[in-house]
């Protein structure tokens, strides 16, 4: 039996309870400091408060600690990873070596920590032998690559024991997980210290050795969203055990939306194997809201490379969320003040308050509010560039979001109750679905119940209710005699039930906890293996680590280096066969030397058919 995780995203505390109530088995979220996103960080306290509900329900918190980290702030980051520990965090997400395992052990800093440490997708994990190393360095769960096919996954698999994590939903770097280095390059901000300003959502002129612009004005590096719903039970088959929701910079509607669309798909995967797998925390989710991911923010939809097939990766059109297609207008008055709705399909309803938007003949996404909507008849504040027969799609729908705001599941641990009359009272015995138990006793110095059937109707009734965040279920039982308790006093020992069961922790499933290899500290496992700026080596610490366990030629980071002529990203995705020109596979090409132009910046292409990948180069 597997339990499988599904693991949400919060940018705060409150958001993080609400992926819980949706069913997330699990959730990320950063820290004060050294998150790989700098404006999404959360108090130790609110960690804490957050940590507090979800191990009601056995659900398990990880804090990210997943930059690169300076030398000078190496004892932050140390006494930081014990705070969180001491908070309740469940396991700590690392990029930076100084901070694994190994790590740790070698500078002997940070003695009493006990909890698991993950690695980082950052860490660009893609091939069994870096999975290798990660693991012998004492990692307890990998976070692979996105950009993985389920055969390099099972590869993978074979080569480890520990647990393997991948994002199922949300946006995609067009680079290799913390291996880009253009918003350094361009505006000094490091991906890897969670300023990245991406860049691979800006647009740009592809022009050849000459100058002459082969396509123009297009967010050229921009991938569409990642959605693998269907595809749940073959990453599970592949050895996933946990699945991953990008979005710590996402709205609470987003986040509700999609935990609640892919806890339902996992729970359809687990009931049809119930031998096989098992959610990963307790309670069950019922009620609310219906998701329909298609309301939420994306680029549209991609699978990527999971079949090891080439496809239509990039949003070329616009690196924002366009939402569902509704119409085309007509009837635009003057000023685009007031315009009719030709549905593209029928049942389509606007409400007051919609977000409409549509792209310009010059490429440009303009968005605008429907203030007014009487049917499909629109009024709004002037939209410059609005005509007729302009397709326009609706990226927020406010009936949608209400629903979504006011209808929450109700998220709820079943407990059943085993009633042992004992005359002249009675006992109550529970015993949660995830193994806690308790016993109270009621009625000493009651009467016994003139109608010992009725009595016994109230006890199923008013104990079979829910109490907190427990849902009870009385088992049948016979009774010759029973105390008389009103039902105000069944209602109390129901409520008394539920605190003491609330004094006992969930009983949640075990984390694996690596450890470092002894062989690794005292071998040279790495000898002969060089260490570049792509591992993002920033401190001495980790430099240190490197160079004990052998490795050759180790350099600092790219932002430490000021490496010139450094990949500024390497990725799968290929310019020339998103635009029907690679060589190989359309017979046909553009010239061999293609730049990337945009705000002054050219940077070179280069393209390895060998591996089909792609390179943007620096531009210095």
């Amino acid at each position: 039996m597997r339990e499988l995780e599904l693991l949400a995203p919060a940018r705060t505390a409150d958001i993080g309870i609400a992926a819980i109530g949706c069913g997330a088995d699990a959730v990320y979220i950063a820290g004060p400091a050294f998150g790989a996103r700098q404006a999404a960080g959360n108090s130790i306290s609110d960690i804490g408060r957050l940590c507090d509900h979800a191990h009601k329900f056995g659900a398990r918190i990880f804090a990210t600690l997943n930059t690169i980290i300076y030398d000078s702030e190496l004892e932050s980051a140390y006494r930081m990873m014990e705070e969180l520990q001491d908070a309740g965090a469940d396991a700590i997400i690392i990029q930076d070596m100084a901070l694994s395992p190994a790590g740790l052990m070698l500078s002997g800093a940070v003695p009493g920590l006990k909890i698991p440490l993950h690695a980082s997708t950052q860490c660009a994990i893609r091939t069994p032998e870096k999975a290798r190393l990660l693991e012998r360095l004492g990692f307890s769960r990998l976070i692979l690559e996105r950009e993985l096919s389920l055969k390099q996954i099972r590869e993978i698999r074979e080569a480890v024991s520990c647990e393997l994590e991948f994002f199922v939903h949300g946006a995609l770097c067009v680079c290799y997980s913390g291996q880009c280095y253009i918003s350094e390059n361009i505006a000094g901000r490091s991906a890897n210290r969670g300023a990245c300003i991406q860049a691979c959502r800006s647009r740009y002129d592809l022009t050849d050795g000459t100058g002459k612009i082969l396509i123009k004005d297009k967010p050229l590096l921009s991938l569409k969203d990642y959605s693998l719903k269907q595809r749940l039970e073959a990453l599970a088959g592949a050895g996933i055990s946990s699945f991953k929701i990008e979005g710590r910079l996402k709205n609470m509607s987003y986040v509700k939306n999609i935990v609640r669309d892919y806890s339902l798909a996992l729970d359809h995967l687990v009931e049809a194997h119930p031998d096989r797998f098992r959610r990963a925390s307790a309670g069950k989710v019922s009620g609310g809201f219906t998701p329909v991911p298609e309301k939420t923010f994306n680029r549209g939809y991609t699978e990527l490379f999971l079949d090891e097939r080439r496809g239509p990766w990039a949003s070329t059109e616009a690196a924002t969320s366009m939402g569902e297609a509704v119409g085309r207008a007509t009837d635009v008055a003057r000023g685009g003040v007031a315009f009719r709705v030709r549905p593209v399909r029928e049942g389509v309803k606007l409400g007051n308050g919609d977000g409409l938007c549509f792209v310009t003949g010059g490429n440009e996404v303009v968005g605008f509010r429907a203030d007014v909507c009487d049917g499909l008849f629109v009024r709004c504040k002037p939209v410059p560039g609005l005509t007729e027969g302009t397709m326009l799609y609706r990226n927020v729908d406010t009936a949608f979001e209400k629903e979504l705001e006011n209808n929450m599941p109700e998220r709820t641990i079943g407990v059943r109750l085993t009633v042992c009359p004992e005359p002249p009272v009675i006992t109550v015995m529970a015993e949660t679905e995830d193994g806690r138990r308790c016993s109270l006793t009621a009625g000493e110095g009651c009467e016994a119940a003139r109608n010992t059937e009725n009595m016994k109707k109230t006890l199923i009734s008013q104990l079979g209710k829910s109490a907190g965040h427990y849902a009870f279920s009385v088992r049948p039982f016979e009774a010759e005699v029973l105390p008389f308790l009103p039902v105000s006093a069944v209602n109390a020992l129901r409520r008394s039930l539920a605190e003491t069961l609330d004094t006992m922790p969930c009983k949640s499933l075990p984390l694996h906890l690596g450890k470092p290899d002894p062989e690794i500290m005292s071998s040279k496992p790495l000898a002969g293996t060089a260490v570049t700026y792509k591992d993002n080596i920033a401190n001495l610490a980790a430099e240190t680590l490197m160079r004990k366990l052998g490795a050759a030629d180790v350099e600092p980071a790219y932002e430490i280096s000021g490496k010139q002529d450094a990949e500024l990203m390497r990725t799968r995705y290929c310019i020339r066969y998103q635009w029907g020109r690679c060589p190989k596979v359309h017979k046909q090409s553009w010239p061999a030397r293609l730049f990337l132009e945009n705000n002054g910046n050219r940077f070179p292409l280069e393209f390895d058919c060998l591996r089909c990948e792609m390179t943007v180069m620096s531009k210095r």
